[in-house]
């Protein structure tokens, strides 16, 4: 046991927070690309992830296409930033969250 956690005797968790407050919850960001903006609102952002084979230790490329929320208007080929929020729809529970980098037109 550490001397500060000795002397407060609250976790570092919970340090600075009111008594009968809950902590704020931390939500997931993940920074993607937008290959669809063909819906109202919505956009499909594609996000890569570089995951370890198992046995032979190669890294491979994993994606996932998640629905979010986009109030802006976003083109394809945008890197955005989504964040996690509450189900807005069968399939959409993210919000663009912020433009990374804008695509350059060819």
């Amino acid at each position: 046991m550490s001397t500060s956690q000795a002397t407060t005797g609250v976790a570092p968790e919970q340090a600075g927070v009111a008594p009968g407050q809950q902590a704020a919850k931390v939500q997931r960001t993940l920074v993607g690309r937008v290959v669809s903006n063909k819906m109202q609102k919505t956009v499909t952002v594609l996000v890569e992830r570089k995951v370890k084979h198992a046995v032979y230790g190669k890294y491979m490329v994993r994606s996932t296409r998640y629905h979010a929320h986009a109030d802006e208007q976003y083109n394809e080929g945008d890197t955005v930033e989504i964040r996690e929020s509450r189900p807005l729809s069968r399939t959409k529970s993210w919000v663009v969250a912020r433009l990374v980098r804008a695509s350059t037109a060819v």
